[in-house]
């Protein structure tokens, strides 16, 4: 007889700020999904932001930008480190960079986005060819395959993931839209907590052809409040 197992799905929470009352702590590493604006799971950040703690780590493609994003949690001074691939439209970020209040670690952005991968997949470290010879390869190992230099990159796990989908169903399966669709299901697979905020929540199951994140992944969800999109940089052709 084939033994049965009960399947665990993730809990619906009523708030951000809920969903995340638990599991927040001073000092613990976040990865979050977004690039640029897009994608942001911006209901999580706020709670964050409004949580308080302090000393984190965030690992991200971008910091968001001067009051918006992750750019929030700059500005209430409560980020030690980031890692991530490009920080280019925050001067509070190259501030606090200056100013020594913040260490940075910069990562190109298809090995970060493999680092990430690569932690929720169980790996702990891969070697790439990617950045050799540079200031982000310096200190780290390296290695020599059929020739070429590689350096060795180690896979992310984060304490908390905090994810933007675009649909979920209360399994947890997540489907991302356009190009919201880019760290997001990378950040969902290397937390130990990954948390969902979704635009809609299906009561019946996605198809499985379209499901991204599996929701075995995904530990709690929680409906994202309706708001207008930000956009970067909104660039319009003269009529």
């Amino acid at each position: 007889m084939t033994e049965r197992r009960e399947v665990s799905v993730p809990q619906l929470y009523a708030s951000a700020a809920d969903a995340l009352a638990d599991v927040l702590a001073d000092g613990i590493t976040i990865a979050v999904g977004g690039f640029g604006l897009s994608g942001n799971p911006h209901d999580l950040i706020e709670a964050v932001r409004d949580s308080g703690v302090r000393g984190l780590t965030i690992v991200s493609n971008n910091m968001g930008v001067d009051g918006k994003g992750l750019g929030l949690l700059l500005e209430n001074r409560q980020v030690r480190k980031v890692i991530a691939s490009y920080v280019g439209e925050n001067k509070l970020f190259a501030q606090q960079y200056l100013d020594g209040e913040l260490e940075v670690e910069f990562a190109p952005q298809g090995t970060l986005a493999e680092r990430m991968r690569a932690g929720g997949a169980g790996i702990p470290a891969f070697y790439t060819a990617t950045g050799v010879g540079t200031p982000v390869a310096e200190g780290k190992p390296h290695a020599e395959f059929e020739g070429r230099t590689y350096v060795r990159e180690r896979g992310i796990v984060a304490d908390l993931a905090l994810v933007h989908a675009y649909t979920a169903d209360r399994a947890g399966n997540l489907v991302y839209r356009r190009t919201s669709r880019n760290f997001n299901p990378l950040a969902a697979t290397c937390g130990r907590v990954s948390v969902a905020e979704t635009e809609i929540l299906r009561e019946d199951f996605v198809d499985p052809d379209l499901v991204i994140t599996p929701g075995v992944f995904v530990d709690r969800l929680v409906v994202a409040r309706e708001r207008a999109k930000d956009i970067e940089k909104l660039t319009v052709r003269a009529r």
